[in-house]
C-alpha cells in the first residue's frame, strides 16, 4: 500500500471508530421499543430491559471511554507522521476488536469480551508510544 494512503486512511479511524460506539446501542434500542419505550423517563427503562440490553448499554457506554483514548492516539499518530504498517495495523485492530467487543458483551462472552478489550487498549497503546518516540527522537 502507498504510504501516501497511510494518513488519510489513519485518519479515517476516527469516525469509524465514533461509529462503533453506537452500534451495540441498536439491541438497547429495540429491546427498548419491545417493551414499549417511555420517552418520559428513557433512563429508568434500564432495569426492565432483558439482560442482553443491559449488557449493550454497557457496551455503548464503554465506547465512549474507548474513544476518548482512541481518538487522541490517532491524531498523534498522524501529526507525528506515522506512515507505517504498524500504526495502521494497529487502528484496524482497535477498530476490529471494538466490534467484536460489543458483540461478545451483548452475547456475554466474557473471556473473548475481556481479550477484546486488551488488543484495543494495546493497539490505542501502541500508536500512543509510536507518536510519542517519534515526537521525542
Amino acid at each position: 500500500m502507498p504510504t501516501t494512503l497511510m494518513p488519510g486512511l489513519l485518519l479515517c479511524a476516527i469516525p469509524v471508530a465514533a461509529f462503533l460506539v453506537y452500534v451495540p446501542f441498536v439491541a438497547t434500542a429495540v429491546a427498548r421499543f419491545q417493551l414499549g419505550y417511555d420517552r418520559s423517563a428513557p433512563r429508568a427503562m434500564f432495569d426492565k430491559l432483558p439482560p442482553y440490553a443491559q449488557r449493550a448499554t454497557w457496551a455503548h457506554q464503554n465506547g465512549f471511554e474507548a474513544f476518548i483514548q482512541f481518538a487522541p492516539a490517532v491524531l498523534m499518530a498522524y501529526v507525528t507522521g506515522q506512515t507505517s504498517t504498524l500504526a495502521l495495523g494497529a487502528a484496524i485492530a482497535h477498530l476490529v476488536a471494538r466490534g467484536l467487543y460489543g458483540l461478545f458483551y451483548i452475547l456475554d462472552v466474557p473471556n473473548a469480551r475481556s481479550l477484546m478489550y486488551a488488543i484495543g487498549s494495546l493497539s490505542t497503546f501502541t500508536l500512543f508510544v509510536m507518536a510519542c518516540r517519534s515526537a521525542l527522537l
